[in-house]
């Protein structure tokens, strides 16, 4: 299955003004990444005369690493700028809609999506293949990965846009930025180099590649979506919480992922709720997975477990829904359930890292009706702060596809924080 949609990404957002102009051996590596995200985060296009007044730089330079900028296909002109006191219009600068793009791949244990996004934050294309991968080897689901990826790519070359690289999510514990993957319990994947592995596919096209956690990505796509897109404005620290099959997390603190010291923080679907309780596909006990995954609720409810996942051919998050919606008793009992343990084990992540809010994505969004109110019951009685400060608890307002729209957003965010790289690339 394959579809085409446009949806509309803020630029970048900072939560502090960018350090001025450096005056050292990299100063004008520093200055083009000052010049792009003066032209990224402004609300409307700016001027040469602009980037200079707010970064400090004299308009000479300002003009010239505008002038790389746009030679290098990063920056538009868009047309004369409004002029607050009179005189002449200046010339507006945008990103460039043509310029580098970012391919975003998330494989999980029922499908492989693949989106491609522009410099300016829009989505081009999104390609999603359902099927079970969980008995097929990592060669086997890696190299129908690379075939999947070299189409989008040509579609996207057709369409005049430039691949600066490419990014892969995936649900386990990671080294990002590069690997390994050490371990990813629902696919049956361990100690696995998955980029080695992708890279040796004869139909990948030749391109930068990284890997993280899907639950990281998904965490990057919320911190920048728009308002509308959130339902709300995204704070700057807050935890996003992946539910599907396995439970992730992933963590931003003042506007930036916390990956902890390997790569691996965030697996919230792993901490104990019981030390006694049921087997854990990790090779634990009583994980939080057990009783708050989408399988377990199904189980709970006396269904048969489908491990199908939002993006996969029969996603169990439907079946769920489809029951709650019919007030039946075993299933709302589970979603309770599910709830309640979702809200101990965040109230417990809660109490450590003092964020201001927290985001149930992947298929808690959907069932959010039916388990916010007992998760949001767990945290208020269990956080230490919760009288003086208690954080928000909402449903993301982002579909399914987060993780790979992250994946592609992380491209995207590279050229705009090191666009020296890309000019030298392109030799502009």
């Amino acid at each position: 299955m394959s579809d085409i949609r446009a949806a509309s990404w803020p630029a970048p957002r900072r939560s502090r003004r960018a350090p001025g102009p450096a005056r050292q051996s990299a100063m004008r590596e520093h200055n083009l990444a000052l010049a792009l995200r003066e032209i990224a985060f402004a609300p409307t296009p700016v001027s040469r005369a602009d980037i200079a007044g707010a970064t400090g730089l004299t308009r000479a330079t300002a003009s010239s690493l505008v002038d790389a900028l746009v030679g290098a296909g990063l920056v538009v002109e868009s047309g004369p700028t409004a002029r607050a006191r009179g005189g002449r219009p200046a010339t507006g600068l945008v990103l460039s809609e043509a310029g580098p793009a970012g391919v975003g791949i998330e494989v999980n244990v029922d499908y492989v999506a693949v989106c491609v996004m522009d410099l300016s934050g829009v989505v081009r294309s999104r390609h999603i293949e359902a099927g079970d991968w969980r008995d097929e080897p990592a060669p086997a689901v890696l190299g129908r990965t690379a075939r999947i990826v070299a189409q989008v790519a040509a579609e996207s070359e057709r369409a005049g846009l430039r691949l600066a690289g490419a990014a892969l999510a995936v649900p386990g514990l990671v080294r990002a930025p590069y690997g390994p993957l050490q371990l990813a319990p629902n696919l049956g994947w361990h100690d696995l180099d998955v980029l080695e592995v992708l890279r040796a596919a004869p139909d990948l096209p030749a391109m930068p590649l990284t890997v993280d956690n899907e639950a990281n990505f998904a965490a990057l796509a919320e911190l920048f979506a728009t308002p509308a897109e959130a339902g709300a404005s995204v704070p700057r620290s807050f935890l996003h919480v992946s539910g599907e099959i396995g439970i992730g997390s992933g963590i931003v603190l003042d506007g930036a992922l916390v990956r902890g010291r390997h790569g691996w923080s965030g697996e919230l679907g792993h901490l104990t709720v019981s030390p006694d309780g049921p087997d854990c596909t990790c090779g634990a006990r009583g994980c939080l997975e057990q009783y708050a995954g989408l399988d377990a609720i199904l189980r709970a409810a006396g269904l048969p477990a489908s491990r199908g996942t939002s993006l996969g051919g029969v996603p169990a998050v439907d079946r769920i829904v489809e029951a709650a919606r019919a007030a039946d008793p075993r299933m709302l009992a589970a979603l309770e359930s599910a709830g309640t343990a979702l809200g101990v084990a965040l109230a417990g992540a809660l109490n450590l890292l003092d964020l201001d809010a927290v985001v149930l994505g992947g298929a808690y969004a959907p069932l959010s009706p039916w388990i916010l109110r007992f998760v949001q019951q767990e945290v208020s009685g269990r956080l230490l702060s919760a009288p003086w400060s208690a954080p928000h608890v909402r449903a993301s307002r982002l579909e399914a596809d987060a993780a790979v729209l992250g994946a592609a957003r992380s491209v995207v965010q590279g050229v705009v924080d090191d666009p020296a790289a890309w000019v030298a690339r392109v030799g502009a």
